[in-house]
């Protein structure tokens, strides 16, 4: 019975906090979807997809690619780079990721991309679900990286 209730208990926080994070700062407001526009303009036509956009108290950024030669390492470097400005440039900070997914080209450059992104979001890391991207990455990139923060 004390597993059961310390599950629901487990559960119900992770919950509670899931759900602040999404929460506006007044009971009677609603969470407002923002998308953030490279150089702050919306296109004239409509893109593919957007590049970042926050709802509530989150931020959710797109997948970034390397889309120039170079190794893993170089990649890696380049898209969290890449990642930590976007965040920044909308309130938030690599520490404040919550959940990255990393799609490499080849699952033979997983041990060079990791030694490249330990480290990249704080002591306490996001987590993480890594693939190796079936038919490759668009663009020649090694590896692309997308992310969910909080603001």
């Amino acid at each position: 019975m004390a597993k059961t209730n310390r599950r629901r208990f487990v559960l119900g926080a992770g919950a509670a906090v899931a759900a602040g994070a999404a929460t506006p700062a007044r009971a009677d407001e609603k969470p407002v979807k923002k998308v953030y526009w490279k150089d702050g303009k919306k296109p004239d036509k409509t893109p593919l997809f957007s590049g970042i956009t926050s709802f509530g108290g989150l931020v959710f950024v797109a997948g970034v690619g390397a889309h120039f030669e170079g190794d893993i390492k170089a990649h890696t470097k380049h898209v969290l780079d890449e990642i930590k400005e976007k965040l920044e440039s909308v309130g938030s900070a690599m520490e404040k990721v919550v959940k990255v997914n990393v799609y490499l080209n080849d699952l033979k450059d997983y041990a060079g991309m990791n030694e490249v992104f330990l480290g990249r979001f704080g002591e306490e890391p996001p987590v993480r679900t890594t693939i190796a991207a079936a038919g490759g990455i668009p663009g020649n990139s090694l590896v692309e990286i997308d992310c969910i923060a909080t603001l």
